[in-house]
């Protein structure tokens, strides 16, 4: 059973409020820089930069993170998996990178993500910001900002809808939706 538990409205209003926290926390936008891990995160980071600018009026830097190569479970997600370009657009050294994605469920999406980032050099400091933390972390990772929580079983599926990737925008949590699946 599938049902929407976040609207067109209710996603913007997420990005809006998780904007405000990252410029509340640091003001100066030279200090930090947004990595969207592709795919969705990567649309997410783009939303919250706009957003961002908007609230301050200078562009944060704003980064793609392919992380295809370091996946433990590449033949698991697809026969030929498709790869993609990596663009961080700004020197991390020093600097703090914001990590964003979509949903944070295990914890080894960001494993693969730190480990990729490390190839570019050394951020002063790593934050991670999700739209959805669905629990049933498998490693030690959390999210410094957290657009939802939402409670599920281990089979469920949490899926993100978004205008750039699927033509519309909402949270969508199919229940039971792995068992259904396999």
């Amino acid at each position: 059973m599938e049902k929407c538990i976040a609207s067109q409205q209710d996603v913007a209003d997420l990005l809006d409020r998780l904007a405000r926290q990252i410029v509340q926390k640091y003001p100066d936008n030279k200090t930090y820089c947004l990595v969207g891990i592709k795919t969705r995160g990567a649309y997410i980071a783009k939303r919250l930069q706009q957003r961002m600018e908007k609230l301050t009026g200078a562009a944060v830097a704003l980064g793609e993170l392919d992380i295809s190569f370091y996946r433990d479970d590449l033949t698991l997600v697809a026969q030929d998996p498709l790869l993609k370009s990596t663009s961080l657009g700004t020197d991390i050294d020093g600097k703090v990178v914001i990590l964003a994605d979509d949903v944070l469920y295990s914890g080894r999406t960001v494993l693969c993500a730190l480990r990729a980032l490390a190839e570019f050099g050394r951020a002063r400091k790593v934050e991670f910001l999700t739209l959805v933390d669905r629990g049933h972390h498998c490693l030690p990772i959390c999210a410094d900002y957290i657009g939802m929580d939402v409670k599920t079983a281990a089979d469920d599926i949490i899926h993100v809808h978004l205008k750039e990737k699927d033509g519309d925008d909402c949270i969508m949590h199919d229940i039971g939706g792995q068992r259904q699946h396999k």
